[in-house]
């Protein structure tokens, strides 16, 4: 992709996202995530019904009357972007492929957390860590984050979230909003997500083709496995053969789902033809 498609591209996705993130999820990303913690801001007279435990002694001492401090909270937060960039996600039977709308959905909650001062980081994985971009605020670095989401070759096709999430511990000291975003076709990941969770705000949004939940009938077919880049002959016409993929399927979203609400963190399905607007901000407006 020469410079000029890719500046094209990413503004393309800047139009579109930043309007989502300016009109719709500013809001609900800032009532949503909540602050690190309080700041001091100043003190005022203690009025019925405020925590004593707030009294500020010497102020009081000195005018003779109970003055409180009072508290606000500390907006800046960071919000890390993890998203899985192996073979699988370069799927799609619709208008676009899963990592098309992944990169749309990682690049609205980027501008939604600059349009509230916050920093952004993101974390490319395969099976290895691809690409670590350390948490900065700025929109040319939200426009970095795009570029990469769009033109970042990975080096390998396969998966693995439990080392991304590893990864993600050792790099990050403090507490952080944490997306993790991939089709979630693996498994082994429960314990690692367990510990993560503990630290960090995590949410897990699973991007899926609806044509990966069931083969159809079409007879003998070649089929491709995008991760291992297997030729495999197919008897799709074997109704154990459907049945088996289905059930494959199946235990793979039941493992997600389980592992996420489980551990504590938050999880969302959006299909590629499904509005993942509509999902999003259904899912803030529930925390």
């Amino acid at each position: 992709m020469d410079t000029k498609e890719l500046l094209k591209k990413v503004r393309k996705i800047e139009i579109k996202t930043r309007r989502l993130s300016d009109h719709v999820f500013g809001g609900e990303y800032h009532s949503t995530f909540k602050g690190r913690g309080m700041t001091f801001s100043e003190v005022r007279q203690y009025q019925f019904g405020d925590d004593v435990r707030n009294i500020d002694w010497n102020v009081t001492a000195r005018y003779n009357e109970p003055f409180v401090k009072v508290f606000e909270e500390e907006r800046e937060l960071t919000l890390m972007l993890m998203v899985d960039i192996s073979g699988s996600e370069y799927f799609g039977t619709q208008e676009q492929f899963k990592n098309e709308i992944i990169t749309e959905i990682a690049a609205t909650l980027a501008f939604s957390a600059m349009q509230n001062n916050d920093k952004t980081g993101l974390i490319l994985f395969s099976d290895e860590i691809e690409l670590y971009i350390p948490p900065k605020k700025g929109k040319s670095h939200v426009l970095r984050i795009i570029r990469e989401l769009i033109e970042f070759k990975p080096k390998s096709n396969k998966t693995d979230i439990a080392n991304a999430l590893k990864f993600l511990s050792s790099v990050m000291k403090k507490k952080a909003i944490v997306f993790v975003l991939s089709d979630f076709i693996a498994d082994n990941y429960r314990d690692t997500l367990k510990i993560a969770a503990k630290k960090h705000d995590l949410t897990g949004i699973r991007v899926y083709d609806k044509a990966e939940e069931n083969i159809p009938n079409l007879g003998m077919v070649q089929m491709e496995d995008q991760e291992t880049g297997e030729l495999l002959l197919v008897n799709t016409g074997s109704k154990s053969v459907r049945n088996q993929y289905y059930s494959y399927h199946r235990e793979r979203v039941d493992y997600f789902t389980e592992a996420f609400t489980k551990s504590g963190a938050g999880a969302l399905s959006s299909r590629v033809d499904e509005s993942y607007v509509k999902k999003l901000l259904g899912y803030f407006k529930r925390r």
